[in-house]
């Protein structure tokens, strides 16, 4: 006794298997699946972990060699809390007698922002901030540099200099005032006439000026005494808030407070973007191209019997015998499953064996004859339609 096992590219009624049903999903699937991958990629990277790094000049988090990561490192493990901020309102909430303020660069600020600054009563240190220097004190002020990095001695009695004994700078601070004290003036000259570093006291507010951003820098902190300067400085309280300007720094006399952008998570307004062209990505795929389907009654009714006589004849003029026999196999095979009560979605397999012990023929008879390679001629699909008619007559529910 032989035991079938089945075919191994079944083909069903409609003259299609499970490879071509396949790919034909994939191709009407792969565009909208493509726009979903893609969003969803973009949706992963937008959750990674944001860049602990930035590439700000003298930024905290810039390990590049014109940032100044190395100084807030060290400023941290002495015990300095260190907080890294872009907008006059964070200075003026974390700022406060007892802390310090560092100014990196004035470009992007205006009165507004040094009446802040002022009105905080920390100690202040300007770098890089001419226009600020002149703001917040009378008796300093910015000079001509000597065009190049050079090292300088400190050549003056301020503790913190002194104990930095050299720095290489290239700026200069002028004094107009008899209680500013100036260091590291240029080679060969004296402090009377501007040094890289220059610190005074208003109303009881220390403000502490660098010339250049040179001695703060990765590339040029452990060269002579920069560190020793520039962590004296920065470190003379546990609190320092390191200021750079940002181009969306706010007026502080406008804010009223956190807006709805301040406290939403970061990535809302870019899921929201991405939700948006989902949408929109549906709307086209889903939306009507030629306008409002509008109903037309037909001029002539076509009866069933044509319909099928007519493509009958489409099917012969045009040689197409494997699709006038899937036709007809389909059809069989649905007349018999639903006389054996088997759903049309049963798979080839049930369906032989079912076939077979309603007909009593052999399941290899069946496959042949409801799987079996097409007709080719006019002859073989005559006789294909018998023989189907034949196994109908034979199935019986058992």
């Amino acid at each position: 006794m032989s035991v079938y096992a089945g075919p191994a590219e079944a083909v069903v009624g409609d003259g299609t298997t499970g490879r071509s049903r396949a790919a034909s999903r994939w191709r009407r699937w792969r565009l909208p699946l493509g726009i979903l991958g893609l969003l969803c990629l973009v949706a992963l990277l937008a959750a990674l972990p944001q860049p602990v790094t930035s590439t700000v000049p003298l930024a905290p988090d810039n390990p590049l060699p014109a940032g100044a990561r190395a100084a807030a490192q060290i400023l941290g493990e002495q015990g300095v809390d260190v907080h890294y901020v872009r907008r006059i309102t964070d200075v003026e909430r974390l700022a406060g007698p007892g802390t310090t303020v560092l100014l990196v660069g004035d470009q992007l600020i205006d009165t507004e922002h040094t009446d802040v600054l002022r009105e905080t009563g920390a100690d202040l240190v300007l770098v890089n901030a001419s226009w600020a220097v002149s703001e917040l004190t009378e008796s300093l002020g910015y000079g001509n540099g000597s065009g190049g990095v050079e090292t300088r001695t400190a050549e003056c009695d301020d503790p913190d200099a002194v104990a930095a004994g050299t720095i290489t700078a290239s700026g200069s601070v002028l004094a107009f005032g008899s209680d500013a004290v100036v260091c590291f003036p240029a080679p060969g000259t004296s402090s009377s006439t501007g040094g890289a570093y220059a610190v005074t006291n208003v109303d009881d507010q220390r403000v502490a000026v660098l010339a250049d951003t040179e001695p703060l820098t990765n590339e040029r902190l452990a060269d002579e005494g920069n560190a020793a300067l520039v962590l004296r400085t920065l470190g003379r309280h546990e609190v320092l808030v390191w200021y750079i300007p940002s181009a969306d720094d706010q007026d502080p006399l406008e804010s009223g407070g956190p807006g709805i952008t301040d406290v939403v998570p970061p990535l809302v307004s870019l899921i929201g973007l991405q939700l948006l062209l989902v949408a929109a990505a549906a709307a086209l795929w889903r939306g009507r191209r030629l306008g409002r389907i509008v109903t037309e009654q037909m001029p002539v009714v076509v009866r069933a019997g044509e319909t099928t006589r007519g493509r009958g004849r489409l099917y012969r003029r045009s040689g197409s015998f494997g699709h006038a026999a899937a036709a007809l196999r389909a059809g069989a095979t649905a007349r018999s499953c639903a006389r054996l009560g088997l759903p049309r979605s049963a798979p080839p397999q049930v369906v032989i064996d079912a076939l077979a012990r309603a007909s009593g023929r052999s399941p290899g008879q069946i496959e042949a004859l409801l799987y079996g390679p097409p007709p080719t001629d006019d002859h073989g699909l005559a006789q294909l339609a018998r023989d189907l008619d034949h196994l109908e007559s034979e199935v019986h529910r058992s």
